[in-house]
């Protein structure tokens, strides 16, 4: 029973709050270089999405930012970083838990949220940061 307890604990902790990690991309569709995503967050308001597949709170943090992508696609930019593909941009950025979300403004930090964050939450702080 001890046991069990414990696993239980572990399992709960790790789905609220994210994934530790060492230092370990942009679309679904694959990775990008260091220049293309200084090019991405340069101008205008940018949600990034520091995510790894093997992560079962990135996968469930995916759908929402799928969602806020949809939501903000007149005034902002969503991205997805895949940090085992790009670990020199997560070290950048000082990423050890995913999921993170970062949001930027004109390539500057606006804020900051590591675990599972919803989507009312996301829009609020990208509509602040415009």
């Amino acid at each position: 029973m001890k046991t069990y307890l414990v696993w239980m604990v572990l399992a709960l902790t790790f789905l609220a709050g994210g994934c530790a990690g060492e230092e370990s991309s942009t679309s679904d569709t694959g990775s990008v270089s260091v220049e293309e995503f200084n090019k991405e967050i340069a101008t205008g308001v940018v949600l990034v999405d520091f995510w790894a597949p093997w992560c079962p709170p990135c996968l469930r943090q995916g759908p929402i930012v799928d969602e806020v992508g949809e939501k903000v696609k007149a005034y902002a930019k969503v991205i997805k970083l895949n940090v085992d593909d790009e670990p020199a941009i997560a070290s950048k950025f000082g990423i050890r838990s995913i999921p993170t979300l970062i949001i930027f403004k004109d390539g500057e930090i606006q804020k900051q949220f590591q675990g599972l964050t919803d989507a009312s939450t996301l829009i609020a702080a990208m509509k602040a940061a415009g």
